[in-house]
């Protein structure tokens, strides 16, 4: 069970759980902003030896996890705590997992085996809800990868809003959106439950009746609800996993250098319109009336009367936001095509072609 700490300055109580935790020296993974924003103060006043690692990039690679991993191991370190981004969550969590497995063979290839290393996550961003998630992503040989045991999930997350008031604009607009996918296609996903459905619920609302102060205003209450918007849409897809929206987003991120956030954001509308004009294709075992009712509730949810004025709603958004598809070449659109990962398809309430993934792209980048 994880346990959520939340409000200002609440990543103070670290170095009290680090010993509790017995700690005897940590790694603290995070990107060159942590510096920047001076948080090292904090972590400077924790009688407890530290070493930092922040050799990895936004879109973390396989051999950076590595490094960590050796460094982790060379300095003998006993806990983790990740303090960035879903990034440096991500990366904090693989080399939590790998740092006990043997070397020769690819880490993520091994039998993926449970330890008892502790692991903090402190985010910085309000997008991925990595911090409440038993999922990490990384990219080997340019393919996405993804691990998710159940036992990846943090043992605390610490959730500081204020930590939201330096990201620049764009940013904010790129891991809301995340955010707000991860929510949609959770309640929307076939292995959804009660608890995953209520989760989501609270995440869009949160997210659409506080993004306009968030991110043009900078105001302080709104980065506090989108920060627990984003935890509740971390906590949805932790049970559920994402659908279609994010199978089709990875391609474009490594093809075009856009932003994860980006790139699932402009991709759902149009696989929501492709469903709500396709039911037939349901292939959720409730049944294609209950798949249509469940997109009223999650229009509900977003603030519009129904399905059909939600995805117009919705491209009205991007709109606001400024966030807009590139434009690709037939090439790029066969790559992108090629590129879906299937085992995320098993998840969508709506059976999806290569044909159809082609179309969708089609329009997703045309402008």
């Amino acid at each position: 069970m994880q346990r959520i700490v939340n409000g200002q300055k609440s990543y103070e109580k670290i170095g009290e759980v680090l010993k509790e935790n017995g700690a005897k020296k940590y790694m603290l993974v995070c990107s060159g902003t942590f510096f920047k924003m001076g948080l090292q103060q904090y972590f400077e006043t924790i009688d407890i030896p530290c070493v930092y690692f922040t050799d990895f990039t936004p879109n973390p690679k396989y051999e950076e996890i590595c490094k960590g991993v050796d460094v982790f191991k060379a300095e003998k370190c006993d806990a983790l705590v990740a303090f960035g981004g879903g990034s440096a969550i991500d990366v904090a969590k693989c080399i939590k997992l790998f740092s006990t497995m043997p070397q020769g063979e690819l880490y993520f290839k091994q039998e993926l085996k449970d330890n008892d290393i502790p692991l903090l996550a402190v985010p910085t961003t309000a997008g991925t809800g990595s911090e409440s998630t038993r999922f990490s992503v990384f990219y080997y040989g340019g393919e996405k990868q993804s691990i998710a045991p159940d036992y990846l999930l943090p043992e605390y997350a610490f959730l500081d809003a204020t930590l939201l008031y330096t990201l620049p604009v764009y940013q904010k607009k790129c891991t809301l959106l995340d955010a707000l996918c991860q929510a949609i296609e959770s309640w929307w996903s076939v292995n959804s439950t009660d608890e995953s459905k209520e989760y989501a619920k609270i995440a869009i609302q949160k997210i659409m009746a506080n993004y306009k102060d968030y991110i043009f205003k900078n105001d302080a209450k709104a980065c506090e609800e989108i920060m627990l918007g984003s935890n509740y849409a971390g906590r949805a897809i932790n049970i559920t996993a994402t659908t279609s929206a994010h199978a089709m987003s990875y391609k474009m991120t490594t093809l075009y250098g856009i932003p994860h956030g980006h790139a699932v954001g402009i991709g759902l509308p149009y696989i929501w319109e492709y469903m709500l004009n396709n039911p037939d294709k349901c292939i959720d075992k409730r049944g294609k009336e209950y798949m249509l009712s469940t997109f009223d509730d999650i229009a509900h949810a977003f603030g519009s009367n129904d399905a059909k004025s939600a995805v117009k709603d919705y491209f009205e958004f991007l709109d606001e936001l400024e966030i807009y598809g590139p434009k690709a070449t037939l090439a790029e659109l066969d790559i992108l095509t090629d590129s879906v990962d299937v085992g995320r398809l098993k998840n969508n309430p709506c059976e999806l072609d290569h044909d159809t993934f082609y179309n969708l792209y089609k329009n997703i980048t045309k402008e």
